[in-house]
C-alpha cells in the first residue's frame, strides 16, 4: 500500500479504526476474529492503527494491543485521553493516563497520541507542554487533538508542533475544510478523518427500513433517519455513478475523493468483515483524475446534506 505521512510519522495511506470492535455499532465480532482482521489488515498493508482509552472502556486497547503485539515496533499505534474539566493536575492526568493505555496496549510507547474531545479550553497550551515533554522522554512520538477547532489547533502548535488533527470528516461532513484542513496544510499536521463513510451510510448499503439495537450509534445519528436516507438519495446516485463508471463501489470512491483532497489526509474507516477491509484498504489503488475530482466536487457542492452526528445525540443512546 502506498503510504503518507502524518509530520513525520509515515503510515498507509488508509488506516484501521478499531473502535467498532469493541462498541458503537451494534453486535461485535468475536475476540479471537477482531484479533483475526487487525492481523490481516497489516498482512494487506495496513501500518495506522487507531484506538482510544474510552473504547469499550478500556477493553478495545487491551484487544488492539494484543493483535498487534506479534509486530508492534512495524506500525504505527494511534490512542487517546480524555481529560475532563474537573480533573486535577494535567501534567500527571496525562501521565497516568498514558501509563495505563500502554499497559493496556502492551507497549512502552505510544506513536501517536490524542487529547480526545478537548473540554477544557483553558488547557490548550497546558496540555501541549506536558506532551512535549513526553516526546523528549520518548514515551510518545508525537501528539494530536480530536475534533479541535482552528484556534485550539494553532496554540497547541505553537507550545508543540501537533503530528495531527483527528476530526469527523466526509462527504456529508465537511465543515473541518473550512478552516481546521486549511491551518494543517499551513503548518504541516497530518489530518486523520474518521467516520470517512459516515458511519457506512456512503456505503449505499442502508435503506430508509433498516433496524438498529443495542449501542448502535446509527440509532441516534440523524442521517440515518428513515426521511433523510430517502432525502440523502442524490448524494448516493452520485457516487453510484462514479462506481460503476470507475468499477469501483461507492465506499472507495468515497475515500479516494479524500485521498485525492490532499496528501497529508489520512482516513481510518472501521472494518469488522474481511470483505469490507479488503473494499476499504482497496480504495488506496482508486484513483481519481484531476477532471473526475472536480466534476465530482461540482456536484456534491449542489446537494444538500440532511442529518449528522453529533456528541449530543450520542449521548441519547445512554437512555434509549
Amino acid at each position: 500500500m502506498n503510504t503518507r505521512f502524518l509530520r513525520n510519522l509515515e503510515v498507509s495511506a488508509i488506516g484501521y479504526g478499531c473502535m467498532g470492535l469493541s462498541h458503537g455499532y451494534g453486535a461485535v465480532p468475536e475476540r479471537g476474529e477482531s484479533i483475526r482482521l487487525i492481523q490481516k489488515a497489516f498482512d494487506m498493508g495496513c501500518t495506522f492503527f487507531d484506538t482510544a482509552e474510552a473504547y469499550g472502556a478500556g477493553d478495545n486497547e487491551r484487544l488492539v494491543g494484543e493483535a498487534v503485539k506479534p509486530f508492534r515496533n512495524r506500525i504505527v499505534l494511534a490512542t487517546k485521553l480524555h481529560l475532563n474539566k474537573k480533573d486535577g493536575d494535567t501534567a500527571t492526568l496525562i501521565r497516568r493516563h498514558l501509563e495505563a493505555s500502554m499497559k493496556r496496549l502492551h507497549t512502552d510507547y505510544v506513536d501517536l497520541y490524542y487529547h480526545h474531545r478537548i473540554e477544557d479550553d483553558d488547557k490548550v497550551e497546558e496540555v501541549a507542554a506536558v506532551m512535549g515533554d513526553l516526546i523528549k522522554e520518548g514515551k510518545i512520538r508525537g501528539w494530536g487533538q480530536s475534533q479541535a477547532s482552528e484556534e485550539q489547533v494553532r496554540r497547541a502548535n505553537a507550545v508543540t508542533p501537533l503530528t495531527a488533527v483527528q476530526s469527523e470528516f466526509s462527504m456529508m461532513e465537511r465543515r473541518f475544510e473550512q478552516d481546521v484542513i486549511p491551518a494543517c496544510e499551513e503548518l504541516g499536521i497530518g489530518f486523520v478523518p474518521f467516520s470517512p463513510l459516515a458511519s457506512g451510510f456512503l456505503s449505499g448499503k442502508y435503506t430508509k427500513t433498516q433496524q438498529y439495537t443495542g449501542d448502535d450509534v446509527r440509532r441516534v445519528i440523524t442521517r440515518f433517519a428513515p426521511e433523510n436516507v430517502e432525502r440523502n438519495r442524490p448524494l448516493l446516485d452520485v457516487l453510484s455513478d462514479m462506481a460503476m463508471r470507475k468499477g469501483a463501489s461507492m465506499a472507495q470512491i468515497s475515500l479516494a475523493w479524500m485521498l485525492h483532497k490532499k496528501k497529508f489526509i489520512v482516513p481510518i474507516p472501521g472494518m469488522r468483515k474481511v470483505e469490507r477491509m479488503e473494499e476499504n484498504l482497496g480504495a488506496a489503488e482508486v484513483t481519481l483524475t484531476q477532471e473526475e475530482y472536480e466534476n465530482l466536487e461540482a456536484k456534491l457542492a449542489e446537494i444538500p446534506v440532511y442529518g449528522n452526528r453529533t456528541d449530543e445525540d450520542i449521548a441519547k443512546l445512554r437512555n434509549i
